[in-house]
């Protein structure tokens, strides 16, 4: 399964970053294949400054070797080795009216002393950050979100965009990061579902990006927007920091797994600010998104 789940995505890796140089139309992504000590290693690739991308990231990786101590606590378990590989990519767009979009697919093995496996599972999802918030973008990406689903079990639409909800919430803020998308982890083996199972959804909602995003980017992209427009999408960057700094789960596992720092950090924005204690106008377009952002959207009864 490792094998054919880390072939899917170096695949994958290929057609989006090829999709978004075709799209970007000058930027082009610059490749760096890195190696982890303890085990493993990975292709990072990450565009800058471009038409359409100021910066982006599409990487890939797939590590192994004796899980650190503080994840050993973590997982509840002693002596164990692990093995993990995943794609993760962030795209900041250039224009305040494009969205930022993150999304993740994974897969984690753990062994025992023997290199017997003693647990496996996937996880993943994908999930949309709007500075100006269009409700048809909204729409569209959550559609995307629910055919992929649906394809595999009527109730995992629903419950993992509800996952994503409550994992993507800055909680010291008390708001939402974006609209939300889907988030799912610990997929197991069990009754309803294998292993394959398992590794058809995930590849489906995988294959699903790029219809869900590019549609939105193409609208978007060429918008015309003020420096004020700009500064709001800066402050709403921050936001997106904070998160990843201190939220994210996946940054953590990076940090403590002696992941490669540049790819670990590639999420973050070239441009943020932090302006204290801002508050736009009232009945504004930014003053919208922060209301929705208050309270999850269910975006397929709108």
């Amino acid at each position: 399964m490792k094998n054919k789940f880390y072939n899917y995505i170096l695949n994958l890796q290929d057609t989006i970053t090829s999709k978004l140089e075709a799209i970007d139309g000058i930027a082009k992504f610059q490749e760096d294949l890195w190696e982890r000590p303890e085990g493993g290693g990975g292709r990072t690739r990450v565009i800058e400054n471009g038409k359409v991308f100021e910066k982006g990231g599409v990487n890939i990786s797939a590590v192994h070797g004796e899980l650190p101590e503080s994840m050993q606590q973590y997982f509840g378990v002693k002596d164990a080795n692990f093995f993990a590989c995943g794609l993760s990519l962030v795209l900041h767009p250039t224009n305040p009216m494009v969205p930022t979009v993150h999304a993740n697919w994974r897969y984690f093995e753990m062994y025992d002393q023997q290199g017997n496996i003693v647990d496996s599972w996937f996880g993943g999802g994908q999930d949309l950050t709007p500075y100006y918030l269009f409700d048809e973008d909204a729409i569209h990406f959550h559609q995307i979100c629910r055919l992929a689903c649906d394809k595999h079990h009527p109730d995992f639409y629903e419950l993992y965009k509800k996952r994503c909800d409550e994992y993507f919430w800055n909680s010291h803020r008390n708001e939402a990061r974006g609209v939300g998308g889907l988030f799912f982890d610990y997929c197991k083996s069990n009754e309803d579902m294998s292993m394959d199972d398992w590794y058809n959804f995930v590849t489906d909602v995988g294959d699903s990006f790029l219809e869900g995003y590019v549609p939105i980017v193409e609208k978007r992209k060429d918008l015309t927007y003020t420096d004020e427009h700009r500064k709001w999408q800066e402050i709403r960057r921050g936001r997106y920091v904070e998160f990843n700094l201190v939220h994210d789960k996946g940054t953590l596992f990076g940090l403590k797994t002696n992941g490669r720092i540049e790819s670990i950090l590639m999420s973050l924005p070239p441009h943020v600010q932090w302006v204290y204690d801002h508050h736009p106008e009232k009945g504004s377009e930014e003053d919208r998104l922060l209301e929705v952002l208050k309270h999850p959207v269910d975006w397929m009864s709108q």
